[in-house]
């Protein structure tokens, strides 16, 4: 009899009825999340392969394999420190994604370094969501994950970004940490100490502005000090006592940054060197502001603002807004929740507002629009979330009905972000809003595709072509190709029939972005035209025709 019980507990049915009910007594808005992450994984698996290797990933490929060689060679193979200046940069995500090849050789090495990528960019919303449900429950928490997952700038990096989205991931996640600890101090859990330490040290292994989480640790600490106003020894006490407590997580962060990144480790003041050479960088690259060209050292002062006014989705722009105000004007209270809900707050703003201040203040060296700056767009989506969940709040108070309009509203405004990154599809990262006139309105005057990742696309029509011409022509020739971008890239999508070229001006066909006039840098007839939104973002033109008039004289 207890056997029958039992099966019967265990069956196939049982188990249904149980997830039934616990989906029931789930809160529809974590159930609401819980769908959206389902949703981004399937999206990530299949749609992968339509997203390009970018001009970065072949020497962050090669970085990683140097770091391992540095290790296997008993320290011998020090090639890496003389690798162009990627010796200040961590290895952490190119390491682990030579490593996971090496496990799975069947796979290509870039499409493992995309998969990894895309999985990160899925736990940096997963952490966003978890930081804002922290801060401001289940309601917040969803518009903070879909507010991120329809972000262009994000979505659109996930797969080729290979070191702006795990830095960034790292960065939301060490934030999310930080919250849970500073909750607990002076005597934070065991648990959140060495999830901060892996995560702070995942950071740093990757990017040195991961030091930055050290001074947002600092400002936790003073945020969460209960007596810091007219008792300083207890406010010391706290202080210091929170700062012990932490060390375990500073170390095992210093150690993790130490395997990652070998150069900082020749030296204790490598790190702070490299920040200082992040700072001095000036390399013959242009950007776009508005229509105008500038030297990526000479950009203005308001380069970044533009971007993230520009490049995030209003409705999370219009969120972060709306939380500064509660910051700034608090309107639940005095009470001990309140009083954490507005520390919370004011320290997200910070690690939000802080770098792009630094950025504007010192004027430093910015290029490919808000690409170095996607670390703190997580943390805008996460205020975005409690902004709006606060105003809805106190809406609610007030009407109800207008509370439940509120809801519908940024539904249907996510609804229209997803909308556009699917007519953007696979360039989401070329996404703009409104205020600059959307796609169209930026074209030409902003950054466009600067990592040419209209490849796969380009090269898949230009093959296209060639088997047009087969029907009267050779089917065994050979075409030569000149590609405004790198080699790789377009070695890795075509077939055999098609040759690169360095000399363009033997090239037989060409294939570029428009981003920065790179098409008009050969003539030739456009047998491709790329777009997205109405705009052009791609060709491919056939330059036979001026090839034969060239050999034959004629002007």
């Amino acid at each position: 009899m207890m056997h029958a019980l039992a099966d019967r507990s265990w069956s196939p049915w049982a188990r249904v009825a149980r997830l039934r009910d616990h989906m029931a007594a789930m809160d529809r808005y974590d159930l609401a999340s819980f769908v959206l992450f389902a949703g981004l994984l399937a999206l990530v698996f299949t749609t992968l392969h339509a997203y390009a290797i970018t001009n970065d990933e072949d020497v962050q490929q090669r970085y990683g394999e140097m770091i391992v060689a540095y290790y296997t060679s008993g320290f011998k193979d020090r090639s890496l420190f003389h690798f162009v200046n990627l010796y200040l940069y961590g290895g952490l995500f190119d390491v682990s994604a030579v490593l996971t090849q090496r496990l799975l050789p069947m796979m290509d090495p870039y499409t493992v370094r995309h998969v990894l990528c895309a999985i990160i960019g899925v736990g940096g919303i997963i952490a966003a969501w978890a930081s804002a449900r922290l801060v401001a429950g289940p309601r917040a928490a969803a518009i903070a994950a879909f507010a991120l997952a329809v972000c262009g700038p994000w979505y659109g990096s996930i797969f080729n970004h290979t070191k702006d989205i795990p830095f960034a991931a790292a960065m939301m996640t060490s934030t999310f940490f930080l919250l849970r600890l500073s909750r607990d101090l002076p005597r934070p859990r065991w648990g959140d100490v060495i999830g901060f330490g892996l995560c702070l040290g995942c950071a740093l292994g990757i990017r040195v502005l991961g030091l930055l989480l050290i001074g947002y640790t600092a400002l936790a600490i003073f945020v969460s000090c209960p007596r810091w106003r007219g008792n300083w020894r207890d406010a010391f006490e706290f202080f210091a006592r929170s700062v012990t407590a932490l060390l375990p997580a500073f170390l095992i962060g210093y150690v993790i940054m130490l395997l990652a990144w070998p150069w900082s480790a020749l030296s204790p003041l490598n790190p702070i060197r490299g920040l200082i050479d992040f700072g001095a960088f000036h390399y013959q690259i242009r950007t776009l502001l508005d229509g105008q060209v500038y030297e990526m050292a000479n950009v203005p002062r308001w380069y970044i603002p533009a971007y993230l006014l520009y490049k995030l989705p209003l409705i999370m722009l219009t969120g972060a807004i709306v939380s500064l105000g509660f910051i700034l004007w608090p309107r639940d209270g005095k009470s001990a929740a309140a009083l954490r809900r507005r520390n919370e707050m004011l320290l997200l703003a910070t690690i939000a507002v802080f770098p792009v201040l630094c950025q504007v203040i010192d004027r430093g060296p910015a290029f490919c629009g808000l690409r170095h700056f996607l670390f703190v767009v997580p943390v805008l989506a996460v205020l975005a979330g409690i902004g709006f969940d606060a105003a809805l709040s106190h809406v609610a108070l007030w009407r109800p009905w207008l509370a439940r309009t509120g809801v519908i509203a940024i539904v249907a405004v996510f609804g229209w972000n997803a909308a556009q990154l699917v007519a953007l599809h696979p360039y989401q990262y070329l996404f703009y809003n409104p205020l600059v006139g959307g796609l169209p309105g930026a074209s030409g005057r902003y950054e466009g595709d600067y990592w040419v990742t209209i490849m796969p696309e380009a090269v898949t029509d230009l093959e296209s072509y060639i088997a047009t011409l087969d029907t009267i022509g050779d089917h065994t020739r050979r075409y030569t190709v000149a590609v405004c971008g790198d080699r790789l890239p377009f070695e890795k999508e075509a077939n055999a029939r098609l040759q690169w070229v360095s000399d363009w001006s033997k090239a037989e066909f060409f294939i570029a972005p428009t981003h920065m006039n790179c098409d008009r840098a050969l003539g030739g007839h456009e047998i491709v035209q790329i777009k997205r939104l109405g705009v052009t973002i791609g060709v491919v033109k056939d330059r036979r025709g001026l090839l034969t008039a060239e050999l034959a004289g004629l002007p």
